[in-house]
């Protein structure tokens, strides 16, 4: 009971702040798939429209990551979703790394963009990956 109380007055880590703040700029991509699909598809894909189907599979996908991250950040020991989010970050840059590499459907300034968000949170997550272990396994060890 004590631990539950010392557990909730306990402040969020700085990672857990970076991690909320990504997931808030993903609704604002989720939204933009699902309603905004051509000026998305505009904004960031080198060739072609978007067409609907494919903002909403965008939006869809972004609303998953979003979700993970606002889950992680308030859960940084729990390891299986923090693999996850990590995880998420390393899919989704090599899904756009290919994109510009091997379809050339995205820009490299696209590219960089996405860069600065996903590169700083894959490093930061491996540099942090054990430090949010739960408290009582830190004691026991």
């Amino acid at each position: 009971m004590a631990a539950a109380g010392k557990k909730s007055g306990a402040s969020m880590p700085a990672l857990g702040w970076w991690l909320m703040a990504v997931g808030a700029v993903r609704i604002g991509l989720t939204w933009s798939g699902f309603f905004g699909a051509s000026s998305l598809g505009a904004a960031t894909y080198a060739q072609a429209e978007m067409t609907g189907v494919h903002g909403r599979t965008f939006g869809v996908w972004t609303l998953l990551s979003c979700t993970l991250c606002f889950l992680c950040a308030c859960n940084l020991d729990n390891k299986p979703l923090y693999a996850a989010t990590f995880m998420s970050f390393v899919y989704a840059y090599a899904h756009f790394i290919l994109e510009y590499l091997v379809y050339h459907t995205f820009t490299v300034a696209n590219l960089g963009t996405f860069a600065l968000v996903a590169v700083t949170s894959i490093v930061w997550m491996l540099l942090q990956w054990n430090s949010h272990a739960p408290r009582a396994a830190k004691k026991q060890a």
